[in-house]
């Protein structure tokens, strides 16, 4: 059974219906992309409703997070040289970048200014030592949604059904370990993240 978004809530964030949103995804991304954010967009407001936290944004930003995933790299380097964000971001790729910049082309195509969701947004790839329950929602709702499947996803889903917190450290291990065995180049926030919410600690 679906979680329904609180419409008055809706309306303050977005100035286009739902449809309107979803029509929008379908306009950048390919059909398999945009039915992943669908999925993300239920089990991020699963997760919200049994957390206790906001079920419209969560939804939000689970339906958009990857609203930028399918952009060029000339797109995204023309948007982090716009918008003057840190130049070590032309260091990494697609995989960073559809959060920590796809932020801006959510706030400048879809009018979205929500801080809460677009901060979410970007944090989604990369993690952050200071994430918010929101931001935690994201970006678990993106590794466990049901059409995951890869070694991992039933742990990663046992570690939810724990806790959020577990979840995130559970997400955290699993990807940095992924990397280190793809010798693939690390974001150094990803390091930070792991170091404040990646640590299982024995009571």
């Amino acid at each position: 059974m679906s979680i329904e978004y609180d419409p008055l809530e809706f309306k303050k964030i977005v100035p286009y219906t739902r449809d309107e949103l979803v029509a929008a995804l379908h306009e950048h991304l390919s059909d398999y992309r945009a039915e992943h954010c669908l999925r993300v967009e239920q089990q991020a407001m699963q997760i919200a409703a049994k957390v206790d936290a906001d079920v419209t944004k969560a939804g939000l930003a689970g339906l958009l997070h990857d609203y930028a995933k399918e952009r060029s790299n000339a797109e995204f380097i023309a948007m982090i040289q716009k918008k003057q964000l840190d130049p070590d971001l032309l260091n990494y790729g697609n995989a960073i970048w559809h959060g920590v910049v796809g932020r801006y082309f959510i706030e400048a195509e879809l009018d979205i200014h929500d801080e809460a969701i677009l901060q979410a947004v970007a944090r989604h790839t990369v993690g952050d030592p200071a994430m918010t329950t929101l931001d935690k929602i994201i970006f678990v709702a993106d590794f466990v949604e049901p059409g995951r499947n890869f070694p991992g996803i039933d742990e990663a889903r046992q570690a939810l059904a724990v806790s959020l917190d577990a979840a995130v450290a559970y997400e955290l291990q699993h990807t940095i370990l992924y990397l280190v065995e793809k010798q693939a180049k690390i974001f150094p926030r990803t390091f930070e993240t792991y170091n404040v919410l990646g640590i299982h600690k024995e009571d």
